[in-house]
């Protein structure tokens, strides 16, 4: 396979996991609101963290962008998945403040 095409199979693979991970916080958001902070709740937090920490291991990358960095040498936000360029770019920033909501209300609700 070449270059091209083990780009589009990360970029396939990224978009996929990226989606599962953004469906779990939206997951998280939605059971803090409705204080539902059962097991699933727990089992989507450990995912995030395990996610958290990965992005920390790999100096706040994604280990698929590492990889895609080796078969392109684009600098646009989007070249290892496909998303709309502004949302590959802020995609961090809006997940976290999202995660940022979550951990207070997870708080506010276990505290009161």
């Amino acid at each position: 396979m070449n270059a091209s095409g083990k780009l589009a199979w990360i970029k396939a693979v990224h978009t996929v996991i990226w989606a599962v991970l953004s469906a779990v916080i939206f997951f998280l958001l939605y059971a803090v609101i409705t204080d539902r902070l059962d097991h699933w709740f727990w089992w989507g937090l450990g995912l995030v963290g395990i996610e958290v920490l990965t992005l920390l291991v790999f100096g706040m990358s994604c280990p698929l962008t590492v990889l895609a960095r080796r078969l392109s040498s684009s600098q646009r936000a989007n070249f290892d998945i496909f998303l709309p360029e502004w949302l590959a770019r802020y995609n961090k920033a809006i997940c976290s403040v999202i995660l940022l909501v979550v951990l207070a209300g997870m708080a506010w609700r276990l505290l009161k």
